[in-house]
């Protein structure tokens, strides 16, 4: 069932567990998505971004989620991940996603504030939830995450801020930097998990981990158990599919039925999602 990224990650919250958002980009990847989440009868949040948008069209996304959505006895939403432009993210809603995120990070707090309030006054007119980010989430490839401790720190999210924030701009769920990154990390992330608790001590609403591809499974545990109520996973995912295909390559490597390499590749990918599900703790709770 199509369902408000609201209404999911606030049982998430109140339960204390996680659902998985989980980047799509074409249809064997949505359906992989899908097919696990009904297998662990479980609610999962797909999503999409600006990039995705440009490969495959917004409507073609937007129709082929929501009609597998609706189709679904798992709550599901669709989310409109890091979207930095008021049109794009207006072009989502009215497309039907029932969820969106408006990134002003990169702004002072004031700014972000005012530029999220625009956003929150169209989409929850619309019964669309809202998602922001406080405190910059940097590229695991780069120099913050990787060269420089001090710039990490300073680029993670302050807990007082956050609850000025959220108080202010009206949103339903909060995206934290604590040492995640996105991408692929060329280091063991190391989370600060005692920021994190002091964030959830003034911030009351779900709280989303971005970059969680690369964190240990522990780890993410434990972030679930002090306030995270969605983890956002891409870079597993592109993996376990290249994986998928490179296998049918090296088995023969003049396939070429379209339909046996993204068979093996959705496959790869379903098996992924049940795991990160596991991890989050939402096994059965669309029950």
């Amino acid at each position: 069932m199509l369902t408000s990224g609201k209404e999911i990650l606030t049982k998430a919250n109140r339960q204390n567990y996680a659902v998985g958002a989980f980047n799509v980009n074409n249809m064997e990847q949505i359906q992989a998505v899908i097919s696990a989440a009904e297998q662990k009868m479980a609610p999962v949040i797909l999503q999409v971004t600006e990039s995705t948008i440009k490969y495959a069209g917004l409507f073609c996304l937007s129709d082929f989620i929501t009609n597998l959505a609706e189709k679904s006895f798992v709550p599901i939403a669709l989310h409109f991940d890091h979207g930095t432009t008021y049109d794009l993210i207006i072009q989502c809603i009215r497309s039907g996603f029932t969820s969106v995120m408006i990134d002003a990070s990169m702004f002072s707090l004031d700014e972000n504030i005012k530029k999220t309030k625009e956003i929150v006054k169209v989409a929850h007119a619309c019964g669309v939830s809202v998602e922001a980010e406080l405190g910059r989430v940097s590229e695991a490839e780069g120099p913050y995450f990787n060269e420089n401790e001090s710039e990490d720190d300073a680029m993670f999210t302050d807990p007082t801020e956050a609850e000025t924030f959220v108080n202010e701009a009206g949103i339903d769920s909060l995206g934290v930097s604590i040492g995640n990154a996105h991408g692929k990390y060329r280091k063991v992330p190391c989370l600060n998990f005692e920021r994190l608790r002091e964030i959830k001590a003034l911030v009351k609403i779900p709280l989303v981990l971005h970059g969680a591809s690369g964190i240990a499974p522990d780890d993410l545990r434990l972030a679930i158990r002090n306030g995270i109520n969605k983890v956002n996973t891409d870079t597993d995912l592109k993996q376990a599919f290249s994986d998928g295909l490179r296998e049918i390559f090296l088995a023969n490597s003049e396939e070429c039925d379209v339909r046996k390499l993204g068979g093996r590749a959705r496959e790869k990918m379903t098996e992924v999602v049940k795991e990160k599900i596991n991890i989050c703790g939402s096994t059965k709770m669309a029950l």
